[in-house]
């Protein structure tokens, strides 16, 4: 997730690189990789941006067909922006369980107790509460 190849995260947790690819794929690793590296606020305010953009273009146009479609991209944006504030309890804690991964990084290179097995005890439990918000969440 901090950017290692998959091969060095292998060597490190001393597992084959094919076995650390299905873990990868299977834990949709590459979306983790892709959210922790934007933020909730940087998303909404990229989705305000394509707004404004959309309203000034339609202002500049007289295309009737960019005019009829203004108002179905504002409510699928409006909609979009309204479905992240409601996962918001779910975004903020996969940023704490990010910043707490990093921690437990960093107090790895000189604490003796923070073993790869520990590691991937921790991981599999924030990944099994994340699973469980969003099941909640969509479900409820």
């Amino acid at each position: 997730m901090n950017g290692d190849s998959q091969k060095n995260i292998a060597e490190k947790v001393g597992v084959s690189a094919q076995t650390l690819g299905k873990w990868a794929e299977a834990g949709d690793w590459a979306k983790k990789r892709a959210a922790q590296n934007i933020t909730r606020p940087e998303l909404v305010n990229k989705l305000l941006m394509t707004i404004n953009t959309l309203i000034e273009q339609v202002n500049e146009s007289e295309d009737p067909n960019l005019i009829a479609g203004l108002g179905d991209k504002l409510s699928k944006l409006s909609t979009t922006i309204e479905k992240l504030d409601k996962k918001s309890s779910v975004v903020d804690a996969i940023e704490v369980f990010m910043a707490f991964a990093r921690w437990l990084q960093y107090r790895a290179t000189f604490d003796d107790e923070i073993t790869p097995e520990l590691l991937k005890a921790v991981n599999k439990y924030q990944d099994l509460y994340i699973s469980e918000l969003i099941s909640k969440k969509v479900g409820g």
